[in-house]
């Protein structure tokens, strides 16, 4: 059972390695021309080295052990060792410029990719996944994609292509001798297998701690006036510190592994080779083997060990950089939010029909674990320029039924069924660029960024200030964007720290009429406002009733008294619907209760 499953492990490392490796040509192929010139220039300083220790071995042969002093040749041959030396340096960092900037394009490409990809995934992909741990895919696995680029591909690329040079050329002077030399690289391979098997699991371990560290940090941040409030601070940093050590220990291991395995052992093979060739060129008469061969296999010894040093050193990054690699390619391979919600691009464009309905629900249960029902059997039509208002307690399924109007989640996925249509269209087959633009909501918690007023309105879209001043007039938000010290140019700070709720929520509101959608969707707009801002926002919304389609979720029933018609959920299903008077009389109903309990708290 135990070699099963270690069987099983080996296949997933390698099937791991192999998605790895093609995420890492795809970032890379754009530049791979710039592969293949590094390649062949580095191919060109191998030789240029190569040639050293032969100009060498000929100085020794042909003038200093027989005293020929011919002091033009000597000098010409002493010249070619120190030209092709530094031509073979100077054109390795040349290269290695070329490498570096292939690398940092690629990753360039990559971190753009994740980030894109991110932003497209489904809500679903969010309700399980952790801040800190995405923020690390984006930029401490992407970093140490880099590191493979630069450190590990030039090196490992340029390491074998002087460790082919050298074994050609050793071959060519004695291939006795070179046999001796290349008997190092069983030894070697034994010394990377051994390195791949200790240090594997303390790699994956201390990078999944480091996201691990990232996400605690990410959400301590967050969340730091609940943490204060309850005391928590202690034990929150207790966490943190049993996760910081585990990542310690699992980073020691690897340098344990590293210490031992790398350069300590390889630096003993080395004088071990060196000791077996000076012996073996010892027990061989002088006239047999020319006394510059053993200068030139000295010389040659330190090309071959010093690129199977600096191949093995670059194992540890090299198995930091498959497993970031992998983690970016499984984000990578989560399904977007076009395929979940099938809205692809290039899909039917939301037409307007005056037959059709704004929104069309028929039949629709949904849930998000298959078998437990939040939603069931809702149907509902909402003729296009109507107020809807959709109540219900806590847990009767709003916000669901919202998440699958905005496309969140899928109604057609196996743990749903039923339809939803938008203008006639099935929801799924819609354009989703178009469908973004046509459908626009106003959050309970709005997000603001930390840029300026004009900016959070437009948010990208390239708006005319024309635009983006009338939709924050139709919020009733241009009064107090126009009394900032810089207006519509003034940064709101961080999350909006320089304005009030109501405030935020007005620009929320500003944000989405100036997308000029056909359907508003508000998710309990007024939960967090006073009175006031709420008799502004319901202004604005009779302001654009029967030009867009408004569909509210709230909590505040005086928000929808004066819509059109009232849904009330209650366990996932619809049990009342109407307009408020007709509510009202409904004797012991749901909406009456929970409107005569909110009267008594005012």
């Amino acid at each position: 059972m135990q070699a099963d499953k270690t069987k099983e492990s080996r296949h997933a490392g390698r099937a791991e390695a192999k998605r790895a490796a093609a995420l890492l040509r795809r970032a890379a192929w754009p530049d791979i021309r710039h592969l293949k010139w590094a390649t062949f220039w580095l191919v060109i300083a191998a030789a240029l080295e190569v040639v050293g220790p032969i100009l060498g071995k000929a100085l020794i042969d042909d003038h200093l052990v027989p005293r020929h002093a011919d002091w033009t040749r000597m000098s010409l041959l002493l010249g070619g060792v120190l030209v092709t030396g530094w031509l073979s340096t100077w054109l390795r960092y040349l290269q290695l410029v070329r490498l570096s900037g292939l690398a940092m394009r690629s990753v360039q490409r990559l971190r753009e990719w994740v980030y894109g990809h991110v932003l497209r995934l489904p809500m679903a992909f969010f309700d399980r996944a952790i801040t800190g741990q995405l923020v690390s895919r984006v930029t401490n696995d992407t970093e140490a994609v880099k590191k493979l680029y630069i450190q590990v591909l030039f090196s490992i690329l340029d390491s074998t292509i002087v460790l082919l040079g050298t074994t050609v050329a050793m071959a060519w002077l004695d291939w006795r001798l070179m046999i001796i030399v290349l008997a190092l690289l069983p030894a070697v391979i034994v010394i990377v297998w051994l390195y791949q098997r200790l240090s594997g699991p303390a790699v994956t371990r201390a990078r999944a701690l480091r996201s691990d560290i990232n996400g605690q940090m990410a959400e301590s941040i967050g969340g730091m006036s609940v943490l204060q409030a309850s005391n928590a601070a202690g034990r929150f940093g207790e966490r943190f510190a049993h996760t910081n050590d585990g990542h310690y220990q699992a980073r020691i291991a690897e340098i344990r592994v590293n210490a031992f395995l790398l350069r300590p052992a390889l630096d003993l093979l080395n004088v071990a080779l060196l000791a077996v060739v000076i012996f073996a060129f010892g027990r061989r008469e002088i006239g047999a083997v020319e006394v510059g061969i053993l200068y030139a296999f000295i010389s040659y010894i330190a090309r071959v060990v010093e690129p199977l040093i600096q191949i093995t050193m670059q194992f540890s990054g090299l198995q930091q950089a498959v497993v970031a690699s992998a983690r970016v390619e499984a984000l990578l391979a989560e399904a977007g939010a076009a395929e979940h919600a099938a809205g692809r691009t290039g899909g039917t464009r939301m037409m307007a029909s005056k037959d059709a309905p704004a929104v069309r629900v028929k039949n629709l249960s949904f849930a998000y674990v298959p078998g437990q029902n939040v939603l069931h059997d809702i149907s509902l039509d909402i003729p296009q320029g109507a107020f809807y208002g959709i109540v219900g307690h806590t847990g009767s399924g709003k916000s669901t039924l919202l998440s699958l109007l905005l496309r969140y989640y899928s109604a057609n996925r196996e743990n749903g069924e039923g339809k939803i249509e938008i203008c006639g269209e099935p929801i799924a087959g819609i354009d989703n660029e178009r469908f973004r633009n046509e459908v626009g909501l106003v959050p309970q918690d709005p997000f603001i960024l930390a840029a300026s007023a004009r900016e959070n309105i437009d948010m990208g879209r390239g708006l005319a200030v024309e635009k983006i001043e009338a939709a924050a007039r139709a919020a009733h938000a241009h009064d107090f964007i126009a009394a900032l010290e810089d207006g519509y140019e003034t940064s709101l700070g961080e999350g909006g720290s320089r304005l009030s709720s109501g405030q935020k929520q007005l620009i929320a509101i500003a944000r989405a009429l100036a997308g000029e959608p056909r359907i508003l969707l508000l998710d309990e707009a007024t939960s967090r406002i006073d009175s006031a801002t709420e008799q502004v926002v319901q202004q604005a919304l009779e302001e654009v009733r029967g030009r867009v389609t408004i569909i509210a979720i709230a909590h505040r029933l005086s928000t929808i008294r004066d819509a059109d018609r009232i849904v009330v959920l209650n366990h996932g299903r619809i049990t009342e619907s109407g307009p408020h008077e007709e509510l009202m009389g409904i004797e012991g109903g749901l909406y009456q209760r929970l409107y005569l309990l909110q009267q008594l708290a005012v």
